[in-house]
């Protein structure tokens, strides 16, 4: 990756697309290949008259209700836990059925791509669609994409990371468009960030694909990827909102590992232990952070530890070794295998920041929802296995319904 120019959110035109053109735009460019990882297993046929049931069960008990008042958080946290008073944990808490949801429907976002449009791509059941986070303590306030778009006028929000920012930055173009379906829109690219705007709020919504927030640069000897450098950060300079996410790259291996040769303090090698390198990786990252973010004008976020459903021991379920035959969430607020290690290094590291951070801590409420990805109905049908991504609508619209709550 070679250093960028910084770009101003704030005078894009370049590669304009309208409306009528969105659907054959390849929504952005990779910094590095793609990052699916496939696993084979037998078709899984759903049963219509298992449907039915589950649909008729939906109608005649649409959602449990947690008692408490609702509850919001009012500032900008560099926590994931609420401490003052009227504030309450929006990350701990059960799934429930609600037939009011989803917020949108696959069939009018014509945005998604073919390896989260897992309905277009003949995924049969549509249960999944109909859950709704519901945190212990208080309740989550439906997600208004006009008020968004008003709280955010004239403002632009960056998703910076692999895949699962793609996957969270479409949600949010899907949900705010069947906010304002009427409203115009422009999609345009300028070198690796593409760009979603609601021209009459101009609001910008952003994607830079770094997979790693570090850099990876082509030398003479080949790929290094360099721990200590950020060159890219150049990037994120002049953006109101950022959100930040990495981590399913950093234990590929083969031909689809992207790097040849890492590098740190002026040492290559050719590999290190890799919870090590991801590490050094959100230090230096955090480091660019505490330099780069004037807090009272920028709001940073990190989405946390996205979750992979390969191994059904996890939830109980030994038998199981993909998401495949899933169709309903873990029950309860516990995932019974636990949380990744990655979680405790990303939250070690945030908590040595000095600028604020708010932590998208969504990595729990995603483990329960190991009925919520591709599986066979996403990119590398018939034979391939998504058990990383998700499905839109589906789980990314929480994480953004929380990050409205987190604005308001």
């Amino acid at each position: 990756m070679q250093p960028h120019s910084p770009i101003n959110a704030h005078n894009l035109s370049n590669q304009d697309v309208t409306k009528e053109e969105t659907l054959s735009l390849p929504f952005f460019l990779e910094r590095n290949m793609g990052d699916c990882p496939q696993q084979c297993c037998h078709r899984f046929i759903f049963s219509p008259y298992i449907s039915f049931f589950f649909f008729f069960f939906l109608v005649l008990f649409p959602s449990t209700q947690v008692n408490g008042k609702s509850t919001s958080l009012k500032h900008w946290s560099g926590s994931s836990h609420a401490s003052s008073t009227g504030e309450c944990d929006l990350f701990t808490g059960t799934w429930v059925l609600d037939p009011s949801y989803p917020l949108y429907k696959n069939a009018t976002c014509p945005f998604i791509q073919k390896e989260f449009s897992c309905e277009r791509n003949g995924r049969p059941d549509r249960i999944y669609t109909h859950y709704r986070w519901q945190p212990l303590a208080c309740n989550l306030q439906r997600f208004n994409g006009q008020d968004f778009l008003e709280r955010m006028k004239g403002k632009s929000i960056m998703f910076v990371g692999d895949s699962l920012s793609l996957n969270q930055w479409q949600s949010l173009t899907c949900l705010l468009h069947a906010a304002v379906p009427n409203s115009n829109y422009t999609i345009n690219r300028v070198g690796y960030v593409s760009i979603f705007t609601f021209t009459e709020y101009n609001v910008k919504l952003m994607l830079d694909r770094s997979v790693y927030l570090v850099d990876v640069v082509k030398e003479d000897r080949g790929r290094v990827l360099k721990l200590d450098s950020i060159e890219g950060g150049k990037l994120w300079k002049g953006i109101d909102m950022l959100i930040f996410n990495t981590w399913h790259w950093w234990y590929r291996r083969g031909p689809t590992q992207p790097w040849d040769y890492i590098e740190v303090g002026g040492q290559v090698m050719k590999d290190m232990d890799r919870m090590k390198a991801f590490q050094k990786a959100l230090e230096t990252w955090a480091a660019w952070v505490d330099t780069n973010v004037d807090p009272t004008k920028v709001k940073v976020f990190f989405q946390g530890i996205s979750p992979s459903h390969y191994n059904g021991t996890q939830w109980n379920e030994p038998t199981a070794n993909s998401c495949v035959h899933e169709t309903t969430p873990v029950a309860g607020s516990t995932y019974p295998g636990g949380t990744p290690e990655a979680v405790a290094v990303l939250k070690g590291v945030l908590a040595t920041m000095t600028k604020p951070v708010t932590l998208l801590d969504i990595t729990t409420l995603s483990l329960l929802r190991k009925d919520g990805h591709p599986s066979l109905y996403g990119l590398y049908t018939p034979n391939g296995m998504d058990c990383s991504h998700w499905c839109l609508a589906g789980v990314p619209d929480t994480w953004n319904e929380i990050l409205y709550n987190l604005m308001i």
